[in-house]
């Protein structure tokens, strides 16, 4: 198997083409990279700045270059020795512009007699397939024929043969869809979709024959050897996970497989995936909540329930799944409802909305698994005890048939009502801490202890070494570096709390929840530009659905956000007493940046570099952490790492760079010091602020964490770190280190020391 040392993550769009990965052969290699890591490369909608949005699985993205330039990046690749990882999409296709799909066009064009009519998960018994693309209902007397297409603005529609004749609306009423208002859609919509996006059709994967023509392109690269990993996005909309990577395995027996699957603390991934691990939230949580200082809690939520942000986590969260299952989701639910059998049609679409309200998980895998399915089933009962009848049915008619239709589909639906819930709406409402509202992560977990850490690092190791571990994705909220200077926040608890409270009296948000998240936002990335700040605020604003939504507008509302951030920038002793709170934990973001960093980069697990990040990155959630990369501001500061240089920790980010290249470079060459884990523990007055680990009896890692508090008691006094017999010399610096505290970190806040004899 070809388990890569590390993966580089690109992301790739007609902006940033095979080519221009293919350019960054050379700067990865001496970066200490193992294998490049580009989002998808299959051909997508026209335009995609992302390529999720995949519309032929069958040839390589000719916006990127094509089937040439892909192969021109495969050789530039394995000559420099790196590996590919390549992101696949099987649990849907883009239908958002029919007719450069295909297969979706030959659907719509013969329905169920098409042969690509099994390839889509739609409703068939409910008629017509609804295309909710109109501005309402009444817009179908817009409708022209034009090329023998059925036209409605850009939108174009083919007409089934032999049914052209007449008026464009009597032309309509003939084919095998029906162009509907676009409101229409959450409800009544007859094909699956991935979460509420209705451009996006679920694809029956399950079925062998549509397996073999959406992998066999890529399954074709892997054989060839130009692909190495496959990185397998959002397995829990497929209906049966298990089996989909059991395939997947047997068809790509020698590639790396790591699967998006978001665990939940304590939560396991299903032993029987044939998979080396997930993507890595389960150790971006863990790893930064060891630089979150827990005793901040009481603190932040006094101070949310001072500015009236709700801070009942549980709460907030049922609501915002309970919004997904009777405002969003709606037809995906009435879908499930109608295959159980019980009388009571509204006690049945109840019994279904509050099972999936209440999965303590993304979803549940029956057989495997089934104490999540029972949590779930008592949780409904105990929340709706009216609903018992209806609940004990399905809880019976599931576990009789775990590989039926009703249990397949509310298993598939459930991890979209969490993700639609949990994180993108109680994650913009809840807003306590944002630097816990991280995918994958616990707002309600405030933090997470030394101990606990190494616990779960330990257990990594022995069940998972091959699995990913990342800080920053294109689908985290925040990028690594923003966090870590926001997890200073907890910190200085009070300090902030006075902040905000000066800062919403001269120009507060009129909305508790977005206003606090506002305050932490700003700090955490200033000097942030005012746009990207002001996309970031609208887009939270909507996603959060209290004042406006982004499909239920308040306008005022809207364009009071948007004129925040000049407004707060533009008043000059508002924005120097931020710059001046910001000048007081920037510092100390750095330290927690440098420390996550090398932990991420050296604990169990292979560990992902997101686009750009070596440098310090202040991005916030997509689209934001697209943006250019400079990479020859990156070239320039590794040729003078490489020369030996030690920079200092400034606003540069070199010294993060440093901190990457050493730690990349030593397991690229090294490998065999990264094997097993076993914590080491300092002594003394501040050993709570160290986190160290011995990997293999020749490799410690130690990191600073909690700086302010650890400056606020005097610094390190007489703290030790006891290490292991043997000359320890620093991989960054090159000295030889000291088990005394304070002399080994008065360089950098973190070390990575290998002993003279490994």
């Amino acid at each position: 198997m070809t388990v890569p040392e590390s993966t580089y993550r690109v992301q790739l769009r007609p902006e940033f083409t095979f080519a221009d990965a293919a350019g960054l052969t050379g700067y990865l290699r001496d970066l200490g990279i193992g294998a490049l890591y580009a989002s998808p490369v299959l051909d997508a909608t026209p335009g995609s700045t992302h390529g999720y949005d995949v519309v032929d699985p069958t040839r390589a993205r000719p916006e990127l270059g094509g089937e040439t330039a892909r192969q021109e990046l495969s050789k530039q690749l394995k000559e420099a020795g790196l590996g590919l990882v390549v992101d696949i999409v099987p649990n849907h296709m883009s239908v958002e512009t029919p007719k450069v799909n295909r297969w979706w066009w030959d659907v719509l064009t013969h329905g169920r007699d098409s042969e690509h009519a099994a390839f889509y998960d739609v409703d068939w018994d409910r008629g017509p397939i609804l295309l909710p693309v109109l501005g309402d209902d009444d817009a179908v007397s817009e409708l022209t024929v034009e090329g023998g297409e059925l036209v409605y603005y850009d939108h174009r529609f083919p007409i089934a043969p032999g049914t052209g004749e007449g008026t464009p609306q009597e032309v309509h009423e003939r084919q095998h869809y029906r162009l509907v208002g676009w409101r229409r859609g959450n409800a009544e919509l007859t094909y699956r979709r991935f979460f509420d996006i209705t451009n996006l059709a679920a694809v029956r994967v399950e079925d062998p024959v549509v397996f073999a023509e959406t992998h066999g392109e890529v399954l074709r690269w892997v054989a060839d050897g130009d692909v190495t990993g496959l990185r397998v996005d959002h397995p829990d909309g497929l209906a049966d996970p298990g089996g989909y990577f059991r395939r997947l395995r047997e068809n790509a027996p020698g590639a790396w497989i790591v699967a998006e699957k978001i665990l939940h603390p304590g939560e396991p991934l299903p032993q029987s995936w044939p998979v080396d691990g997930t993507t890595g939230y389960d150790a971006l949580r863990e790893i930064a909540g060891v630089f979150v200082d827990p005793a901040a809690e009481p603190a932040y939520t006094a101070l949310a329930d001072e500015l009236g942000v709700r801070t009942g986590y549980h709460d907030v969260e049922a609501e915002a799944r309970r919004l997904v299952t009777d405002r969003i989701l709606v037809a995906e639910v009435r879908r499930i409802a109608a295959l159980l059998h019980h009388e009571n049609t509204e006690a049945a679409r109840e019994a279904v909305a509050e099972t999936m309200v209440a999965f303590p998980v993304y979803r549940s895998y029956l057989p495997e698994g089934e104490q999540h399915w029972e949590t779930a089933i008592a949780a409904a009962r105990e929340a709706r005890p009216d609903l018992g009848d209806a609940l004990d049915a399905l809880d019976a008619q599931v576990r009789a048939e775990p590989g039926g239709e009703l249990a397949t589909r509310i298993q598939q639906t459930s991890g979209m009502v969490v993700a639609k819930g949990t994180e993108d709406t109680t994650f913009y409402r809840y807003t306590r801490f944002a630097a816990l509202n991280e995918v994958g992560g616990n707002p309600d977990r405030f933090g997470l202890d030394v101990e606990e850490f190494h616990r779960l690092a330990a257990a990594r190791d022995a069940g998972y070494p091959a699995a990913m571990t990342t800080l920053t994705t294109h689908d985290t909220k925040r990028s690594e570096d923003t966090r870590a200077r926001a997890s200073v926040l907890a910190e200085l608890p009070g300090e902030f709390a006075d902040a905000v409270r000066r800062w919403t009296a001269s120009r507060g948000i009129d909305e508790p929840s977005l206003n606090l998240l506002a305050w932490q936002t700003l700090v955490s990335t200033w000097p942030i530009e005012p746009p990207r700040l002001r996309d970031y605020l609208d887009k939270a604003a909507k996603e959060a659905k209290l004042r406006t939504s982004w499909t239920d507008h308040d306008e005022e509302f809207e364009k009071a956000v948007a004129a925040w951030p000049d407004d707060v920038m533009g008043d000059a002793e508002l924005a120097a007493d931020i710059a001046e709170f910001v000048s007081r934990i920037e510092g100390p973001g750095w330290s927690n940046s440098l420390g996550q960093k090398l932990v991420q980069l050296t604990a169990p697990g292979v560990p992902d570099v997101y686009q750009g990040t070596e440098l310090w990155d202040l991005s916030l959630v997509d689209p934001d952490n697209r943006r250019p990369v400079d990479y020859a501001a990156r070239r320039e500061i590794l040729a003078r790492v490489v020369e030996g240089e030690q920079p200092e920790i400034d606003a540069s980010g070199a010294a993060k760079l440093l901190v990457t290249h050493k730690a990349l470079k030593l397991r690229q060459e090294h490998p065999a010091l990264f094997h097993g884990y076993r914590p080491l523990r300092a002594e003394g007055a501040a050993a709570d602020h160290v986190l160290a680990y011995n990997r293999g009896p020749g490799l410690v890692v130690a990191v600073t964490r909690l700086p302010v508090g650890l400056a606020k008691a005097g610094g390190w006094r007489d703290t030790v770190l006891p290490l292991p017999d043997g000359v320890w010399t620093d991989v960054l610096t090159g000295r030889d280190a000291t088990p005394d505290v304070a002399t080994l970190f008065d360089r950098y806040p973190v070390v990575l020391l290998v002993r003279g004899d490994a």
